[in-house]
Parts: structure tokens; C-alpha cells; sequence
């Protein structure tokens, strides 16, 4: 089973900001969420192998799960860290203008200034599911990573369009499983206390 793991909540998530490759740590509230979910897991995959995004807010998230596991490696995946803004990481998400938001629904290749596009992020968060089908058959596996990645992840299990990423909603220390074996990746759950 893959476990996908939206880390806790950070300031910039608490002020409602476009967070993006911002490294900023979690809060009191992210420290207390990802502790609960470290407690749920713990007893549904004991020993799982952790995967982390490398920004500081899903370090921190996947170091409290690794704790509560009783595993003391975490592995760092650059291809599960978040999209990349560009010039709007850290505005307010309520700033974007609309004729961005509406790039990133319509255009996967849409790459703002400085930024990533959804078809780049697809790309590598595409390779990295792969190659966990392939390592993890059979096995439990945590991914700690962040809202687009997750998302995209989702869209691979399913085999459908990424573009359905802009029809859901993930919330904070929100857990995702997906089902791994030999016949293929199946989504059993989507935003699981988010």
C-alpha cells in the first residue's frame, strides 16, 4: 500500500498563501497533526519505508511518522516536491489573478515566470509512482509530500487525466492510499481527514 501524506500546516498555509517551494516549517498545529497521523499509522503500517519530499515542512512531517513508526530512515525523493510557482510563491492565494488560475486549469504546459508547469510536474511525480510499483509491491510505503504532487499521484492510480487534480480538494496531514500490485496501482482512499 502506498500511504500519501500531505504534510502538516505551515504559517503561509495558516495566512492562505501560495506556498509552492517556500521552505518554511510547520506550526504548532502541522507538529500536532502529523503527530496523529503518526499514531493512526503506526498500528495500519508498522515499519512502512517513509519517502519525503526534501522541503523543510514534509522533512519535518515524515521525520514525526518515522518517530512514530519506529523507522529510522527517511528517504528524500526530490520528484515528490511541490510545484513550483515561481513569482507566486508566498502571494495570497486570493491575489492570483484569475487569468493565471485559469492557465494552470486549461494549459498543462502553462509555466509562470520563475515557475513549473503541471505537465513537468506530472512528468517526474508520474517516474517516481512507477518506480514505487516496482520497489514496493507487496510492501507499505508512506510518501510525505504536498498538495500538487498528491494529486497527480491520484490521477496515475486512477489512470486519468491530470487535469482532475483541479477537481479536488486535499487538506493539511490529509492521507491518500493507493493499492499496489502486480495487476497495477488502485485508489482506495482520497483526503482521509483533510
Amino acid at each position: 500500500m502506498i500511504y500519501l501524506v500531505r504534510h502538516g500546516r505551515t504559517a503561509l498555509n495558516a495566512a492562505g498563501l501560495l506556498q509552492g517551494r517556500v521552505d518554511e516549517p510547520l506550526d504548532e498545529v502541522g507538529v500536532r497533526q502529523l503527530t496523529q497521523v503518526g499514531e493512526r499509522l503506526a498500528v495500519e503500517a508498522p515499519g512502512a519505508t517513509v519517502i519525503s519530499s526534501p522541503l523543510l515542512r514534509a522533512r519535518q512531517s515524515s521525520d514525526l511518522l518515522a518517530d512514530a513508526l519506529g523507522v529510522s530512515d527517511v528517504e528524500v525523493d526530490d520528484r515528490w516536491i511541490e510545484l513550483d510557482y515561481g513569482v507566486f510563491d508566498a502571494m495570497p492565494v486570493s491575489e492570483v489573478p484569475a487569468d493565471i488560475w485559469q492557465a494552470w486549469r486549461t494549459d498543462p504546459d502553462f509555466r509562470p515566470d520563475g515557475g513549473e508547469s503541471f505537465a513537468e510536474l506530472d512528468d517526474r511525480v508520474h517516474r517516481a509512482c512507477d518506480d514505487l510499483l516496482e520497489r514496493h509491491v507487496g510492501a507499505d510505503v508512506i510518501v510525505v509530500s504536498h498538495v500538487s504532487p498528491i494529486k497527480s499521484a491520484v490521477a496515475w492510480s486512477l489512470g486519468a487525466d491530470p487535469a482532475i487534480a483541479h477537481r479536488s480538494r486535499l487538506g493539511q496531514a490529509a492521507i491518500c492510499r493507493i493499492d499496489i500490485s502486480r495487476n497495477g496501482p488502485v485508489l482506495v482512499s482520497f483526503n482521509e481527514g483533510g
